[in-house]
């Protein structure tokens, strides 16, 4: 009997963005393949520790329990080979994460797989692979890898975006780049009531809002945050975008230019989308935070 995807929200992921394999990547780095290959089948039986999106990945596992049939879908798909898949099974099945789909290509790009296994969010710390996959049209980041000490949490997902270059297009965001402030704000007067293009998230902020809709708004198991750096007098602009596409942002803060880190711990984001190194390198610490590249 077939499986349909279509109706799914699904998520790739690579195995360093769900488990924490930093030692094993020294090993890869400084020693060789070979050397990699042999310690992870010697370690086969000892469960990772978990990695920068596991939060993410076990809360939006979780909202499946509301349902007969089920909405998420989470896949790995990875560069290692099918040897090295066995630890990751083991982890996968220490961790009481119900993942049913894996692919392993040996080092080989996975991007091409992405539109075969009918992707909405693709999550890797493989640079490349990430900016093939913003190539295609779907949304993706590259996670900033760290171990967060503190992995507790309600059971709701709490997803952030930046707004320009992520749930936004990027025009906005290369005019403040390219000819500063002053430009900025003044293509923002003139355009105000003109909403803006539709970024590399929005298709995924749209599945994620579907997913929200099932729900009473008080029980909704997925909560969401525009934290960007727009101050309030550019407010319009995007709260009237969102209202024309139809999607629900759950809470806006609107920084004005203010670091972005103490809100997202606040708001107790399981995962933040950003365009800016600025911005991750200080929302890390406590955030686990994945960068979204622009589309070439």
């Amino acid at each position: 009997m077939s499986y349909e995807l279509k109706d799914k929200l699904v998520i790739a992921i690579s195995s360093r963005a769900l488990f924490d394999l930093e030692a094993e990547n020294e090993i890869f780095l400084n020693k060789g393949i070979g050397e990699y290959y042999k310690h992870q089948l010697e370690n086969q039986t000892v469960p990772l520790e978990k990695g920068s999106a596991f939060r993410f990945i076990e809360n939006l596992l979780a909202i499946n329990e509301n349902f007969d049939d089920k909405l998420v879908e989470v896949i790995i798909l990875s560069r290692n080979n099918a040897a090295t898949a066995l630890r990751i099974g083991h982890s996968i099945e220490f961790h009481n994460l119900n993942i049913e789909r894996s692919a392993w290509t040996a080092g080989e790009s996975v991007s091409r797989y992405l539109e075969a296994f009918r992707v909405d969010l693709f999550l890797s710390t493989h640079n490349d692979d990430v900016q093939d996959a913003v190539n295609l049209g779907i949304a993706a980041a590259t996670i900033l890898p760290k171990r967060y000490n503190d992995t507790s949490s309600d059971g709701i997902v709490r997803i952030a975006f930046d707004g320009d270059a992520v749930l936004f297009g990027e025009e906005s965001e290369k005019i403040y780049q390219e000819h500063g402030l002053d430009a900025f704000m003044e293509h923002e007067k003139v355009n105000a009531n003109n909403p803006l293009s539709k970024g590399p998230f929005f298709k995924f902020l749209k599945v994620i809002s579907s997913i929200q809709d099932k729900f009473d708004l008080e029980q909704s198991p997925i909560r969401t945050a525009l934290v960007t750096a727009r101050n309030s007098t550019t407010s319009k602009r995007v709260l009237s975008t969102l209202n024309l596409w139809g999607v629900r942002v759950d809470a806006a803060f609107f920084q004005g230019g203010v670091s972005k880190d103490e809100v997202l711990h606040a708001f107790g984001a399981d995962i933040f989308f950003d365009d800016m190194d600025s911005h991750l390198d200080k929302a890390i610490h406590k955030t686990p935070s994945a960068k979204v590249p622009y589309r070439n």
